[in-house]
């Protein structure tokens, strides 16, 4: 039981330290956990509109010492609940990554991004070769995902391509590959018409390529890059 929690600490505290935002996402576990906020209030000893409005971002960041309190206390009110938190997590982590494929030999990235109908928004993926691609669900990954687990979407190897589905304007796949030590080759956004002007400077400073898919959905995506031939 200490070890789930612990688990579910782990991966609430990392989605909240990836996010830019750390009130709201602060706040997107207590309803996903639908936990009152007057009900978690108490719990840390404040007001309920202390809670407000770091929760709003209307209070300059609370900081890790807060927040850690914030996600204990969070856990601790889901245990009274039956533990819905390990559920989630446990459903979001075998659901997070979509697809999965490594190449014998390496390919052309342009071959790849060509696939995916995409379009690169920075860097150049002419000369850049890859030996496998993941595709994941970003919202799945960035909720349930953290350290070890975060790893297994790169596979056998970092030379490849990660393409995150369900995007809203590209921020937080970015951020969360900012924080990470393992680096892909090439991100592959899926769901945006524009892209975070934030995410596109995160990916030049990283070195990557990025590119923004134009495909219809998730299945075309995945059967496109399933028939690719090294």
């Amino acid at each position: 039981m200490e070890a789930e929690a612990n688990d579910a600490l782990a991966k609430i505290a990392g989605n909240v330290v990836a996010s830019p935002d750390a009130g709201r996402a602060m706040r997107a576990w207590r309803e996903k956990l639908a936990i009152k906020q007057v009900t978690l209030a108490k719990a840390l000893g404040i007001s309920a509109s202390v809670l407000s409005d770091y929760e709003s971002g209307r209070r300059p960041s609370p900081g890790v010492q807060f927040v850690k309190k914030y996600i204990d206390a969070l856990v601790k009110l889901d245990e009274g609940k039956g533990r819905v938190v390990s559920r989630l997590v446990a459903s979001d982590k075998d659901e997070a990554i979509l697809s999965i494929g490594e190449f014998h030999s390496p390919v052309e990235a342009t071959k790849i991004l060509r696939a995916l109908n995409a379009q690169v928004l920075v860097g150049d993926p002419e000369s850049v070769r890859l030996y496998g691609y993941t595709v994941v669900d970003s919202i799945k990954t960035i909720y349930a995902l953290s350290g070890y687990d975060f790893y297994r979407i790169f596979g056998a190897t970092t030379e490849r391509a990660l393409i995150f589905t369900k995007v809203g304007m590209g921020r937080s796949p970015l951020v969360a590959i900012r924080v990470s030590q393992l680096k892909p080759r090439v991100v592959v956004i899926h769901g945006p018409k524009e892209v975070d002007p934030l995410a596109v400077d995160l990916a030049r400073r990283e070195g990557l390529v990025l590119a923004l898919s134009g495909a219809g959905s998730e299945e075309a995506m995945i059967s496109a890059l399933s028939s690719i031939k090294a």
